[in-house]
């Protein structure tokens, strides 16, 4: 990350982060230290949501212990570990280990290891950041809630009188990878490219429009195989029968899997985000207005089925939300989302679709803690069932250390 350099053509909301961020790099590294910070997350959620990970009841949610630091003068690194619990299961995953360099010229900047991709808003950001107790459907749907991988980043802040970041990144791809390929997957199974421009309109707001396309090498399913195998025909149509019986598998949609939940070629987004708050001053006062879009296609291979044009669909899902913070304790929040999906039955799609609607109050006794209590309304059709389904959900989030500031 090259702040130093483009800080001046940075917003208001992005200058303050990442001028914390250049102090704690710029430092030669007999002085900087190590930075140790954790964060816990634990909730209480009365029922099982679909494409969530939070399971009914008590639960851990992504609860980090990340080290960071300047290496050298040439370099920063990051380690952070996730532990996460629910539904009796323990898992502990990586979630973060890289190198970045902080001394490249002319704007740009290299990061390599395990990292979060920089596709989308809130892509890049760490969960217990989030407003909401759940990454938006479209992410869990699209992203597994959050998309990092192994892979290498291109980044370039281009000198302009706004901000604007251009990136590219490739990636292992095994996240992002479809049930059923035809072949070998592809070690190198994904590429991402994505544009952000930003600035401020007057003293107290600032906004970010960002552009994204990912390309899945390993993101199309195979789709001859579920009317050439007969054993996966008569699977198919069981699960089938099971979703008109309303006794679809919690499990399987919330699976505690981290990885994506639709796959296809080709991902393209949009998003855009305003903040205000009076004067710059966001500790008493701010608002955040944010909605992105997700269109997936090329979701099957379809050359080996007789009615190819049936397949040419594709997977959509959006979201808008809206987060104020009317006192330096209390912030509220409201989202909407929506997906739109299809599935294969005997070589025709089934479209699915799940409207997400989202209600929350939050209590910050300061900038390191949060207790949140949320009210989600599901309403889903086809493998998105039940419809109609309400659940409240109590989390707390802890910051214990140091911990970098956060993206705009």
């Amino acid at each position: 990350m090259t702040a130093k350099i483009n800080v001046s053509k940075l917003g208001l909301f992005t200058v303050l982060p990442i001028a914390f961020v250049a102090n704690v790099q710029a430092k030669n590294p007999q002085d900087s230290g190590l930075n140790i910070s954790g964060v816990l997350n634990g909730y209480y959620q009365n029922s099982e949501k679909v494409l969530s990970e939070k399971a009914e009841g008590f639960g851990l949610g992504e609860t980090e212990l990340a080290l960071s630091g300047a290496v050298d003068n040439a370099f920063y690194g990051k380690l952070t570990s996730v532990i996460e619990s629910a539904d009796g299961d323990t898992e502990f995953e990586i979630e973060e280990a890289f190198i970045q360099t902080q001394a490249l010229p002319n704007g740009f900047s290299v990061r390599a290891g395990r990292f979060m991709s920089d596709i989308g808003y809130l892509n890049n950001q760490h969960l217990h950041t989030d407003a909401f107790v759940d990454r938006p459907a479209a992410y869990r749907a699209f992203l597994g809630s959050h998309y990092f991988d192994d892979g290498v980043r291109i980044d370039y802040i281009a000198p302009t009188d706004i901000y604007w970041a251009i990136g590219i990144e490739a990636f292992k791809g095994q996240k992002l990878q479809a049930e059923e390929l035809k072949g070998e997957a592809k070690s190198v199974g994904a590429y991402t490219f994505y544009n952000k421009f930003g600035g401020d309109i007057g003293n107290s707001s600032s906004w970010q429009l960002g552009l994204s396309y990912l390309r899945n090498e390993n993101g199309q399913a195979f789709a001859a195989e579920h009317h050439d195998d007969e054993a996966d025909h008569d699977e198919h149509e069981d699960h089938h029968n099971d979703e008109h019986e309303g006794e679809h598998d919690h499990e399987e949609q919330a699976g505690h899997n981290h990885g994506a939940s639709f796959t296809g070629k080709n991902l393209f987004s949009a998003d855009v985000v305003y903040k205000w708050a009076p004067q710059g001053n966001y500790k008493y006062q701010h608002l955040t207005l944010s909605g992105e879009y997700f269109r997936l296609t090329d979701i099957f291979l379809a050359e080996e089925i007789e009615h190819q044009s049936e397949l040419d669909k594709d997977h959509q899902a959006w979201y808008i939300s809206g987060v104020y913070q009317f006192s330096p304790q209390w912030s509220t929040g409201v989202r909407y989302g929506r997906i739109d999906t299809y599935h294969l039955h005997e070589e025709v799609l089934e479209s699915a679709s799940l409207k997400e609607t989202e209600l929350q109050l939050s209590y910050h006794h300061s900038h390191f803690s949060t207790i949140r209590l949320q009210y989600t309304h599901q309403d889903g059709t086809e493998m998105f069932l039940p419809t109609n389904e309400n659940s409240i959900t109590l989390q707390f989030i802890m910051t214990l250390g140091a911990h970098s500031a956060h993206q705009f």
